[in-house]
């Protein structure tokens, strides 16, 4: 597909990345309540919960899972927002709390990561089991959005409903894009990181006193030596390149057979260049990418309360629908 040029014009303050990352992670708000938390048992004997809303008009058999980003959780201001512009065309929305992000901790010492892709077909599988909908979209931020670009990517035989998947702001190389989040101008957002993160290894220390000491833990200084001590360890990969190298998406993205939209904006600062996959795209038949010039990471703001990127994802499903 060739590369779609974007329409998308910032407010003039937000044409700033910083800004306009900023504002959408931390200062925006979104009134939108999901209805119904609903817990998955997973195979290995652990949980993840999902945040449920049903669309008022009925069963539309329609509906759009989302999958958050690192260190976020179903009730971010990105997640909720995107749930509601889906729920107000009529579509159910089931928001996705990777092992781990709900307010109750994962039962094993392992939680999520930005391949694990057992977890969404996971909830991929006990939703269809419903036999409820028959048009499914997905759509994931950040490492979200990585890890469903994987999932479509890895699988030759992803399940007929689904139609369609939306990723925003999606760093499709894992390595490149961490030493881009890691330089000094990213220097308040790899700190929040790495805050939240360790705050909760230590919370895995007092589960699991015999897998991670707190020692180790105070001594991880960067989100590398947080991928070296216990992202790549705790899932089964030798190290971090390890884990980096087999869970990028953009090995993946080939292979993706559905129609898919990836917004990524230039300006992003937390996306290397190899997170802008330009030839892939143009010699897919399915992924349509669009590079706006301004957004930041999932800070696509406009003066009303939807996103552009919002607006983008609900457009974009309903002409395929069509």
């Amino acid at each position: 597909m060739p590369l779609i040029k974007s329409t998308y014009t910032a407010p003039r303050i937000f044409r700033n990345a910083h800004f306009s990352t900023i504002y959408a992670s931390s200062i925006r708000k979104v009134a939108f309540s999901t209805t119904q938390r609903y817990r998955i048992e997973l195979e290995d004997e652990d949980f993840l919960d999902l945040d449920r809303s049903f669309s008022s008009e009925g069963n539309s058999g329609k509906l759009v899972i989302l999958l958050h980003g690192l260190a976020g959780n179903a009730q971010r201001a990105y997640m909720k927002a995107m749930a509601r512009i889906f729920a107000e065309a009529g579509w159910d929305t089931a928001a996705m709390n990777l092992r781990g992000c709900s307010e109750e901790m994962n039962r094993l010492y392992r939680s999520y990561n930005a391949g694990a892709t057992e977890d969404l077909d996971a909830v991929i599988k006990h939703i269809l089991a419903e036999k409820r909908y028959t048009e499914i979209t997905l759509v994931g931020f950040s490492l979200g959005g990585n890890l469903m670009l994987k999932y479509l990517g890895e699988n030759s035989d992803i399940p007929s409903e689904i139609k369609s998947a939306v990723a925003v702001s999606t760093p499709c190389d894992l390595e490149t894009s961490l030493e881009e989040i890691s330089k000094p101008g990213n220097f308040i957002y790899s700190k929040r990181f790495i805050r939240n993160l360790k705050k909760e290894l230590f919370r895995r220390h007092l589960a699991f006193p015999e897998k991670i000491s707190k020692e180790e833990i105070a001594g991880c200084k960067t989100l590398r030596d947080i991928d070296e001590l216990y992202t790549s360890r705790a899932h089964g990969y030798k190290n971090a390149a390890d884990y980096y190298a087999k869970c990028s998406s953009l090995q993946f993205l080939p292979n993706i057979k559905i129609p898919t939209l990836l917004i990524n904006a230039e300006n992003d600062s937390f996306l290397s260049e190899t997170s802008y996959p330009v030839e892939i795209a143009k010699k897919s038949k399915a992924i349509h990418l669009e590079i706006p010039d301004n957004g930041g990471h999932v800070g696509f703001i406009q003066n009303k309360k939807t996103y552009y990127h919002e607006e983008r994802a609900l457009e974009f499903v309903k002409n395929l629908s069509e």
